[in-house]
């Protein structure tokens, strides 16, 4: 699976269950390493930072800083991660992305 084949599952999804999605379609003039996903939900207020890579696909070191700082900031409402082809077939995704009244159990 591609890296677009998994944005476009993912935004799938997170319309699917309520979700607003930005992913930055030109990322050649924005901050170097920044997630390619941040999912906001209404109801909830959770919100999720997301970078999408292949199965095999490797973190530049901007998208560790980025990430690295997110997590820092993350709490119950703000959750970071890496996800890849085999995090939406094996539902991990799936489960971020069903929203909770408490936002309890975040993951990275």
């Amino acid at each position: 699976m591609t890296e677009e084949q998994l944005l476009q599952a993912v935004r799938d999804l997170a319309r699917y269950r309520g979700w607003l999605a930005y992913h930055t379609y030109r990322s050649t003039k924005s901050e170097p390493g920044f997630p390619d996903l941040v999912l906001v939900h209404p109801r909830t207020g959770q919100v999720v930072f997301a970078e999408l890579k292949t199965a095999t696909g490797l973190l530049s070191k901007a998208q560790q800083g980025w990430l690295a700082a997110l997590r820092v900031a993350q709490s119950h409402r703000l959750s970071v991660h890496v996800w890849r082809p085999a995090d939406l077939a094996s539902g991990l995704i799936g489960r971020v992305l069903t929203p909770t009244a408490s936002a309890a159990g975040a993951t990275q």
